[in-house]
């Protein structure tokens, strides 16, 4: 049997929505005039920004670019190969000018909330920027070609390197930040930033787009890697997860912009999982080994090891039976 409510619930449901009701204007009025006194969480009588759904998209057509047959449509082959890449160029470009764009306009409005969104040198600009990204396309995909081959090759759980593209949140990860890094280069503003936070938010990995990445490197496993936007790393650099590569002092904030805040990792290093290294200063020599867990604020010369000291185990006998509860807590090492 269903049961309904009564009549007198029903009546005070009704008097309890009036009043809500009632007090809606106010509720609205209050909120606007949040608006007014935080200016800093609106984006009022300013151009319009960047479209951050559309430029997950574009990440996406660019990685069936990347992956002709492994992403997007099925069925791909040597004959029809050129017709979709063909329609997927279109489709970017469009997508990118568009974007890009909105994100010069938006640059140059920043300081003055007046000026109109018509910008024609904007344009111009965009249609040049997207040019020299698709010119430089070809030797992003040939980095991310030498990427996946380091990811088949240093881990032996990988069955073939296509199990590396469509599963390894890490190679996703770095294919994400080449394709920023090129637009951070060529300094299209929010864009790239998007592009890597997307991808932050599906993995866990947070490489800013300003990061150098040489050739051949991979991250295994990586939940947790943190990589700053002026680190520099070298090729055949191969890191785990929990990674840092950090900055010394960012309680200064923006003080520091514009300056080398982030390590220096040279070719063939290898850090275990957990390391944290700071600091613009710092350099990880050629082929060294940095172990788990340990904290680096100062360079370490080439071919080195840096380990943290082995954790000590304390043993207590237990003679006469069960431990009582202050033995137990006592007995508690970190």
């Amino acid at each position: 049997m269903t049961a309904h409510p009564s009549p007198s619930n029903g009546s005070a449901n009704s008097a309890a929505r009036i009043e809500l009701n009632a007090r809606l204007p106010e509720v609205v009025k209050s909120l606007v005039q949040s608006v007014h006194d935080l200016p800093t969480l609106q984006h009022l009588n300013r151009v319009t920004p960047p479209s951050r759904d559309v430029i997950i998209d574009i990440v996406k057509r660019l990685r069936q670019l990347t992956f002709p047959g492994f992403f997007g449509i099925s069925g791909l082959t040597t004959e029809n190969v050129a017709f979709r890449l063909g329609d997927l160029v279109i489709e970017v470009t469009e997508q990118l000018f568009e974007q890009i764009r909105c994100c010069l306009r938006y640059r140059n409005a920043l300081p003055d909330t007046e000026k109109t969104q018509k910008c024609p040198d904007c344009d111009a600009e965009a249609n040049r920027l997207v040019g020299i990204f698709f010119d430089r396309l070809p030797a992003v995909r040939e980095m991310l070609a030498a990427d996946v081959y380091a990811a088949f090759q240093s881990d032996p759980a990988a069955q073939s390197p296509d199990e590396t593209i469509f599963c390894y949140p890490g190679l996703f990860a770095i294919f994400v930040q080449r394709m920023a890094h090129e637009f951070y280069k060529l300094q299209v503003p929010l864009l790239p930033r998007i592009m890597t936070e997307y991808a932050h938010s599906l993995t866990g990995i947070d490489i800013h787009p300003g990061a150098k990445l040489g050739r051949s490197f991979f991250i295994d496993h990586g939940t947790g890697v943190v990589i700053g936007e002026t680190t520099e790393i070298g090729s055949n650099v191969k890191i785990y997860q929990g990674v840092t590569l950090g900055a010394v002092a960012p309680q200064y904030g923006q003080q520091l912009r514009g300056s080398k805040r982030h390590p220096t990792i040279e070719d063939d290093v290898i850090i275990y999982s957990g390391a944290t290294i700071l600091g613009g200063e710092t350099v990880i020599g050629h082929g060294a080994l940095i172990g788990g867990n340990v904290f680096i604020t100062q360079s370490v010369p080439p071919y080195n090891r840096v380990t943290a000291e082995p954790p000590k185990l304390k043993y207590r006998e237990r003679r006469h039976g069960k431990m009582n509860q202050q033995d137990i807590l006592t007995d508690f090492q970190i």
